[in-house]
């Protein structure tokens, strides 16, 4: 029989998130009245017990105090935020995972779940052009069990903007570029994603400051995420991922419709296609 300690990590942050829930209630407190104990949101509180967020090193002392749970949620907090994932993303491609929709906007690169294995390795390589194989193989194996999200059929519905930026920029060069964009297109073909690209043509937008996703959960509140080279931030404040929320929907706006997002991804794709076979002088 299988034990606690072969649980995986996110797994383990549910078993986690379910005993703090039945310690809270033991206490008789509401997420909220624990939240304002520990200076944190009641939303943060659900999204421990929902396993959607970490508990993190410095707040597992706090929950023991609070809820008399001795050194449990220190003993068990190490185990639970193992990640295979760079540490400024871990929270965010954990709660991708869980999440029943996720909305995302992609400025220069493609977005990490619509990425193949040859563009996401180009990415890699230019952030960090010195770094050993075998680093840039975990990070590629990591990603690439984030895109299996998409291996179901129906769920998370993924919603994808993407700035015409990012299909013009040739990552890994033409024919990398193109089979990317290949890849994307039949994803759409099979009615798996919704994609709209976001033209030149429309000029200043609401994220200008760079890519932003949105992730929305049966049992918790939603979450936003920005990234910024070597650091991210997972949001929960209801007033910040209300405005995200809304830049998020002025870029649908503004985009193309999904059928002309398609013929202008199909049609970058052939470009390129066509630019890696013309004969080199």
């Amino acid at each position: 029989m299988t034990g606690p300690k072969d649980l995986d990590p996110a797994a383990r942050r549910v078993m986690i998130g379910e005993e703090l829930r039945h310690a809270r209630e033991r206490a008789g407190l509401t997420q909220q009245a624990l939240g304002e104990r520990l200076f944190v949101s009641g939303s943060y509180i659900g999204q421990m017990e929902a396993g959607t967020r970490r508990i993190l090193p410095d707040m597992a002392p706090r929950l023991d105090e609070a809820l008399n749970m001795g050194s449990f949620f220190v003993r068990h907090c190490v185990k639970a935020n193992a990640s295979k994932h760079p540490e400024q993303f871990a929270e965010a491609a954990e709660a991708e995972a869980l999440a029943t929709s996720i909305m995302e906007y992609g400025g220069m690169l493609i977005p990490g779940l619509l990425q193949t294995p040859e563009y996401a390795r180009a990415v890699f390589l230019d952030y960090q052009p010195t770094a050993a194989d075998e680093a840039i193989d975990k990070l590629l194996n990591a990603r690439m069990e984030r895109a299996r999200l998409l291996d179901d059929p129906t769920k998370p519905l993924l919603w994808a903007v993407l700035d015409e930026a990012a299909l013009r920029r040739p990552v890994g060069g033409p024919a990398v570029i193109a089979a990317n964009l290949r890849h994307i297109a039949e994803l759409i073909g099979q009615r798996r994603v919704v994609v709209q690209v976001l033209p030149f043509a429309a000029g200043a937008h609401a994220s200008l400051h760079g890519a932003l996703k949105l992730m929305h959960f049966n049992d918790a509140p939603p979450l936003s995420f920005i990234e910024a080279p070597g650091t991210g931030r997972l949001l929960d404040d209801p007033a910040t991922t209300a405005r995200h929320q809304l830049s998020y929907d002025l870029l649908r706006a503004n985009a193309l419709t999904p059928n002309q997002s398609l013929a202008l991804i199909t049609s970058v794709a052939e470009d390129y296609e066509h630019e890696d076979h013309e004969p080199r002088a």
